[in-house]
């Protein structure tokens, strides 16, 4: 099985260009890199916790706070990754605009153990098992843990617009294997399998994450009367096919608003709030 180095795309055997971005295949494929089957579940509803059972010397990542508990025989160290001073500053200040912590936290067994992660609100844990050079793109501050080869990177939206009105910000973070990685978000998940030129329109912030493939922008929610007074905002993202997408169905924004005092109305936005948001990211 081969995945174009471009974008992520699974490629067909006898593939000369990548069928989703039109990149030529390279002649020599993505070597297979030899990652030890973690063994893992997820427990539970809207308040979820990932149990990894760890085989003796396997190790896994984490960010900072998301450990939920561990067996004695789990080793852990908070560490910089990156090779050399000047890859682990830089990997640090990648993480700081990513929203994640500036250290990693490595867990590592020592013989048969286990060690449980979870979300910091209310919602699901997605595991995304991928293979050698296959990549999946999610939301900003998502990312809870991953085994040592997976790599975690910035990636950029590549539209201004996108950015700044799409309520995800202009960065967003590249999973890429080999190895299994988790992300949290919130309320429920749904998942899409989006075909060439089908469009998804999402309600900013909306996007837990999507294939390289699939390209994300953003569009007026319609008419004047609707974009002022539909309670829906200026906006929707949207996601276009090919690929897989996946949404959430609660923000930490949305849960903000209906905790805070004084609270009267559900969940619309009024006329005021959406044009003085034009410019936020909501969600974030």
């Amino acid at each position: 099985m081969a995945f174009c180095t471009y974008c992520g795309t699974q490629l067909k055997d006898d593939a000369r260009f990548c069928s989703a971005c039109g990149k030529a295949v390279a002649a020599a494929p993505v070597p297979s890199l030899a990652v030890e089957p973690l063994e893992y579940t997820i427990q539970g509803d809207n308040l979820q916790v990932a149990r990894l059972k760890l085989k003796p010397g396997q190790e896994v990542y984490a960010e900072a706070g998301k450990m939920l508990y561990k067996t004695a025989n789990v080793s852990w160290e908070s560490r910089m990754s990156g090779d050399g001073l000047g890859a682990k500053l830089l990997g640090a200040l990648k993480r700081k605009l990513m929203g994640e912590s500036l250290f990693w936290t490595y867990f590592r067994s020592a013989g048969d153990g286990e060690v449980g992660f979870a979300g910091s609100y209310p919602g699901r844990i997605q595991a995304f098992e991928l293979a050698p050079g296959q990549s999946f793109i999610v939301q900003r501050d998502s990312f809870v843990c991953a085994q040592s080869s997976v790599q975690i990177n910035i990636e950029f939206v590549k539209r201004i617009g996108a950015g700044f009105l799409g309520g995800e910000g202009f960065i967003l973070e590249k999973l890429t294997g080999p190895g299994v990685a988790f992300i949290h978000g919130g309320g429920d998940f749904i998942e899409f399998d989006l075909k060439p030129g089908e469009t998804l329109q999402i309600d900013t912030g909306c996007v837990v994450g999507f294939d390289p493939s699939v390209s994300y922008d953003v569009q007026l929610a319609g008419g004047i009367k609707t974009m002022i007074f539909g309670g829906e905002g200026l906006f929707v993202a949207t996601l276009t096919g090919p690929g897989r997408a996946i949404i959430q169905s609660m923000t930490l924004e949305k849960m903000r608003r209906e905790l805070a005092p004084m609270r009267t109305g559900g969940d619309e936005r009024g006329p005021l709030e959406a044009i003085t948001n034009i410019f936020g990211s909501e969600d974030r």
